[in-house]
């Protein structure tokens, strides 16, 4: 093909799928798209992997350097066993099979934050094998319906983490930041057992909900504690696999959905278009929205793999017989210790509260709402699940949308949220004037509701005698609405209805006014 004809390509496909990013899979095409995933999740600990230096964000500069990390001749790792207990904790949730004995391997590469030369991992004999995870897929206004997707895990290893290379282009250098060279590292290698980008982007949004039950990991992927590559290829159904690329660090779940969708968009223009895929390493620019060549991989890079000498095999306590020995992680003791994960999480309030699978996945997914939820349900209020639910989902969290915060950041508190209903359910104020509520609920949370309702006159007219009278005046203002209406035109009831809502604010019983001019314009 003309190197020409190859550009105008890109260009209208750059537009085309920067445009459809929110799309959940490419347009009905002859190719198939498959998609592996490795996950990198920081260790929850307060020192690193082989030395007891600290490993907290946002440390000053070379702060948290021990003589190990920095490389220095004479030094030995020393393994900390929290991080072995983590992990083990981590290959149960995800069904795997846990190596009685496990090994360390020295991984070569040269760069400048790395100063040993080589990263410590476990690359041929890892802590455990052949997991599972099945999580729900399912993204309000994206996907249809949800659906489960079981993909298995190859492999879950311990390693360390490398330092961080600062490029100042201004003056022209490098500087170097080792506080997070030995920072502890789970690899997550999943098989490419996925379809499309909705899929990936679940598959890690589940896996940060179950590392963060299990207390492994916080998951803030702006920190980088959570990092994702992933894999992606598309070929034709029933024959072999195509020309992977790699997209490498990408930094949050919505991302992981718009570089997987945009990568396969990619790569079907291209094979579209006669091209063949490269097998390369990219990144995702959350900026422009695309995904950008680094470094192309036709030459296999030899990473001189070797048992690392300076640490023995790692023995875990796999039964009661060798329990007794402290100095071993005991396997056991951490099965018997294990919390409940999302899905048993999901499981408990559908039996508890009959809920849709959509409610359910959503209040899971969303720990402070799932804290509301079962804190209102927990004070016996007598207001359907599902009505609670509701609001939550679609009315706290448009309300965070529209103030530009996350619902962590909501400062409703649940007694709040208790107060409110009961007003609800007392028919003190209507819906609309609970929407109103969180904006002032969220500015000042010492106040209580009915306070608030108070000091806004904000209480529902209930009064019959009063709705009367409403429901009189608007059947004497509007007489051509009434006279349609006799004469057939039902529907222009509502009509009546709004504008008794109008000359309210909204705060008269609506279901009341609806019986009240049903009665008058029938009579």
């Amino acid at each position: 093909m003309n190197p020409s004809c190859r550009f105008v390509i890109l260009n209208k496909f750059d537009k085309i799928i920067v445009r459809n990013l929110t799309k959940v899979a490419p347009k009905k095409s002859k190719w198939q798209s498959v998609v592996g995933l490795e996950v990198h999740a920081q260790i929850s600990t307060n020192s690193k992997l082989f030395s007891g230096s600290g490993c907290a964000f946002g440390s000053p500069l070379n702060s948290s350097v021990s003589l190990f990390d920095a490389a220095i001749p004479g030094t030995l790792p020393v393994l900390n066993k929290h991080c072995v207990e983590l992990a083990v904790k981590t290959a149960l949730a995800l069904n795997c099979e846990i190596n009685p004995v496990s090994m360390f391997d020295r991984k070569h590469y040269f760069y400048a934050d790395l100063p040993a030369g080589y990263q410590i991992t476990q690359q041929r004999a890892p802590l455990a094998r052949k997991g599972q995870i099945t999580y729900p897929v399912f993204t309000p206004g994206v996907t249809k319906k949800p659906y489960y997707k079981t993909v298995r895990l190859h492999q879950l290893q311990l390693e360390q983490d490398s330092g961080k290379s600062l490029h100042d282009d201004l003056a022209g250098r490098s500087l170097v930041d080792l506080n997070r060279a030995g920072v502890p590292l789970m690899e997550l290698v999943f098989e490419p057992d996925i379809e499309d980008a909705e899929e990936a982007a679940s598959l890690v949004k589940e896996l940060a909900l179950i590392l963060k039950s299990l207390e492994c990991c916080s998951c803030k992927m702006e920190e980088g504690a959570l990092r994702v590559d992933a894999n992606v290829s598309l070929h034709k159904p029933g024959t072999p696999l195509g020309t992977r690329t790699e997209i490498k660090n990408i930094g949050s779940i919505r991302n992981v959905a718009q570089a997987v969708n945009y990568e396969i968009e990619r790569q079907r223009v291209l094979l579209d278009a006669g091209e063949e895929i490269q097998n390369e390493t990219r990144s995702w620019d959350a900026a422009s929205k695309r995904t950008v060549a680094m470094r192309d991989k036709e030459v296999q890079q030899d990473y001189r793999f070797m048992p690392e000498p300076n640490l023995p095999p790692l023995h875990l306590a796999m039964d009661t017989a060798s329990a007794s020995n402290e100095e071993l992680v005991n396997v056991q003791a951490i099965v018997h210790a294990m919390p409940m994960l999302p899905e048993d999480k999901r499981k408990r309030l559908a039996e508890m509260y009959n809920l849709p699978q959509e409610t359910l996945i959503i209040l899971v997914n969303e720990e402070v709402l799932l804290d509301y939820f079962t804190q209102i349900m927990d004070s016996k209020l007598e207001v359907p699940p599902k009505t609670v639910a509701n609001f939550l989902i679609n009315d706290l969290l448009t309300f965070c949308n529209r103030e530009n915060i996350s619902v962590n950041e909501c400062k409703i508190s649940s007694n709040q949220f208790i107060d409110l209903f009961k007003l609800m359910q007392a028919q003190t104020i209507n819906l609309h004037y609970a929407r109103l509520l969180l904006n002032e609920m969220h500015s000042h949370p010492d106040k209580v509701p009915a306070q608030i309702t108070k000091e806004k006159n904000w209480e529902q007219i209930n009064d019959p005698e009063k709705i009367e009278e409403l429901c009189r005046e608007c059947v004497k203002n509007n007489p051509k609405v009434v006279e349609q209406f006799k004469k057939g035109k039902e529907k222009l009831l509502y009509a009546l209805v709004g504008d008794v809502a109008k000359k309210t604010d909204q705060r008269a019983n609506m279901a009341m006014v609806v019986e009240k001019l049903q009665q008058m314009l029938k009579s």
